[in-house]
């Protein structure tokens, strides 16, 4: 099944309401099987973006972010949420300045101040989200909860994992069960080149796609940098942690290198899966320096 290249009729005539006029319509999903986004553009340049989300999960958690905590990160540094509708799972959005990073080509000076800036917003939502009661609580959790997945993961990974290798899973997964309590935050959830955005006009960053927002331990918002871009460029993780404002604390950074287990595996599973080789070689990659003892 392919996705449909324009939104449905009762779809379009919702977000043209919402908008007061008739936008001109382009699909710019991602090339994968759940993704349905399109840019809605007005006269006078104005540009939004409607999505599906994926999941009633991930609607929920996306408009409760974009409402509650995003707002913090300041004018441009998350889309606005101009509507949104239960019941077709949807989201009209204002548009982030810029291009998503991974799209540019940066001097390595550009690129720290961009994760210096994206840092810095990362606080902000960390610090802005609601931790009361039952988030808390999920906050509390969620590193137990992550454990609980390992085996899940190994077992769908089969024999893409060396008996060592799945050996060190278990174990990176049972350590995160006995870390003492670490600093909560509402994370993005989904913090790595992707959706980060950087506008060189505007000399700002900005974050988008809040679907996998979540009241969490603050280190799981570094777990996808700390796989990816960081391994071969240690100034981008200096920077972003410098725009953070700390540098993560020695239990914290014990419990990324368990965390960034848990994402390998997940990568060995949902790559073959999406036919996408590049988050598996992440996965890959991600496993062999662990096992190597040069994760950092």
């Amino acid at each position: 099944m392919t996705n449909p290249t324009t939104p449905s009729p009762a779809l379009l005539a919702w977000a043209s309401r919402a908008l007061g006029a008739r936008p001109a319509v382009k699909d710019v999903s991602h090339p994968r099987e759940n993704s349905r986004v399109w840019s809605l553009d007005l006269l006078g340049s104005v540009r939004f973006y409607l999505k599906i989300s994926p999941q009633p999960v991930m609607y929920e958690r996306e408009t409760l972010a974009l409402r509650s905590a995003a707002p913090a990160l300041g004018a441009g540094g998350a889309p606005q949420l101009r509507a949104s509708s239960a019941e077709h799972l949807a989201l009209l959005l204002t548009a982030v300045p810029g291009r998503p990073i991974k799209e540019q080509t940066l001097t390595p000076t550009e690129e720290a101040r961009a994760h210096r800036h994206a840092g810095a917003l990362l606080a902000r939502l960390h610090a802005a989200g609601d931790l009361s009661g039952r988030r808390r609580a999920e906050a509390e959790q969620a590193l137990q909860a992550a454990a609980d997945g390992a085996e899940g993961h190994l077992a769908k990974a089969g024999d893409q994992l060396t008996v060592p290798e799945q050996k060190l899973v278990r174990e990176r997964a049972e350590q995160l069960r006995i870390l003492p309590a670490l600093p909560l935050a509402y994370i993005h959830g989904d913090a790595w080149d992707r959706n980060l955005m950087w506008s060189q006009a505007q000399q700002r960053a900005g974050w988008i796609d809040f679907e996998r927002s979540r009241p969490a331990a603050a280190v799981q918002d570094f777990v996808l940098m700390a796989c990816s871009t960081w391994t071969d460029r240690p100034d981008l993780r200096a920077a972003c942690l410098q725009g953070y404002g700390r540098s993560l604390t020695p239990e914290e950074q014990h419990a990324l290198m368990c965390l960034a287990a848990l994402d390998a595996v997940s990568c060995l599973v949902w790559g073959p899966k999406l036919d996408d080789p590049h988050v598996t070689a992440r996965g890959r990659r991600t496993l062999d320096r662990l096992m190597a003892g040069v994760f950092a």
